[in-house]
């Protein structure tokens, strides 16, 4: 497995750098993910507030439920677009965060054949 010492202390010290790069990936992306999810709140209160003031503002019952479709309509849209931006920004998160690991993992699987 190990030939020398100074063979098996590297191996910890190349996986504790990997294991420090991926989670310095990995916090960026939380913190991203958490000045996403801040905007997208923000923006879906004032939109929910407009839509408010508009179903208020609604002369019939027809034009109320109207009103109500279109802005029921429009939060699914946001949402689902909002949701895929983000699991794609997760996704390219992992895809970072595993990078620093590749070479272990490739090294180990060599170490394991042999």
């Amino acid at each position: 497995m190990f030939k020398s010492y100074e063979e098996f202390q590297n191996a910890g010290k190349d996986g504790w750098d990997a294991y420090v790069a991926s989670a310095t990936v990995l916090t960026k992306g939380v913190q991203t993910t958490a000045q996403d999810a801040t905007e997208y709140s923000k923006k879906s209160f004032e939109k929910s507030s407009a839509a408010l003031e508009k179903l208020f503002a609604a002369k019939s019952p027809e034009k109320a439920f109207e009103t109500q479709q279109a802005f029921a309509k429009e939060v699914y849209e946001d949402f689902v677009s909002h949701f895929n931006k983000l699991n794609e920004k997760w996704m390219a998160t992992a895809q970072e965060a595993y990078k620093p690991h590749e070479a272990t993992f490739a090294a180990f699987g060599l170490k394991a054949a042999k």
